[in-house]
């Protein structure tokens, strides 16, 4: 059974929690303390972004030779990370911890461009550049208990991150995804099917759930929910919440209400009061 690297902190009783925050399907923050210990990861799941806050000289990798960290160092633990870790002084750091569909999901979205090209490996001890500024709101945030602050955090990281070059082989060509993409935004309020996607792409459903989802990072029906999670986002601040469940294609309010809940932590209605304060 993998285990999550917060797993194994958890673990420790060397390492403190000082905040935890949830932002929703496949997100957690975290930010920690940890003195005087050492730490083995082993096949962990998700991916995991790492920013010293304070402290982080006494911190080495010991399966990577002898370098130590400083305060503002980035380590980057793609899905399946191993690694072994001695702390000799004390020190803070946050954990961004992501599902993989989540992130190349998110990738995929904000930079339009296929989740495969997304740069996902392995750092240790490395310059955080654009990732420093929103890794560092998001530990604030999950200090203060602020999941939309968190959220604009990770949407301003994920701006951040890179691609790398990808010989790209199956999937959807640029042409059928941005075609299936354009479409399904312009039906969000209706219900889509697979066929109707499939349809579109001339492939068949089998086909074209796989091709689709090594596109975009996750399944038709998650990415479907996503973009309607979206659009509720931006309808929440001026129109009805009755109004804004029909017209992201929401069954039922009590539909709406869960899945929001479920990809952001916040309901839609705790969300609305958070953009207007």
């Amino acid at each position: 059974m993998t285990r999550r690297i917060d797993d194994f902190l958890s673990a420790s009783h060397r390492t403190t929690r000082l905040a935890s925050l949830s932002l929703g399907k496949g997100r957690q923050l975290a930010v920690w303390q940890n003195s005087h210990d050492e730490i083995e990861y082993n096949a962990t799941s998700g991916h995991v972004f790492s920013l010293y806050l304070n402290g982080g000289s006494g911190t080495r990798r010991v399966d990577h030779g002898l370098k130590s960290g400083v305060p503002g160092t980035l380590c980057v633990f793609p899905e399946g990370h191993s690694s072994e870790w001695q702390i000799t002084e004390t020190f803070q750091f946050v954990h961004l911890y992501v599902a993989n569909d989540v992130l190349r999901g998110a990738y995929a979205h904000t930079h339009d461009q296929d989740a495969r090209c997304l740069d996902i490996d392995e750092r240790t001890f490395a310059e955080p550049g654009a990732l420093e500024r929103p890794l560092r709101a998001m530990a604030q945030a999950a200090l203060r208990g602020d999941t939309l602050a968190a959220d604009v955090g990770f949407s301003d990281m994920v701006a951040g991150l890179g691609d790398k070059p990808v010989l790209l082989r199956g999937g959807l060509s640029a042409r059928v995804a941005r075609k299936v993409n354009d479409w399904i935004d312009s039906h969000l309020s209706d219900d889509i099917r697979l066929g109707d996607l499939a349809q579109l792409a001339g492939l068949s459903e089998h086909h074209f759930h796989r091709m689709f989802s090594e596109t975009y990072g996750m399944t038709p029906h998650n990415w479907v929910t996503k973009l309607r999670v979206a659009r509720a986002k931006e309808l929440l601040a001026r129109e009805p919440m009755t109004q804004v469940a029909l017209a992201c294609g929401f069954s039922s309010q009590s539909h709406f209400i869960r899945r929001f809940k479920e990809h952001m932590g916040l309901t839609p209605g705790q969300y609305r009061l958070k953009i207007a304060s």
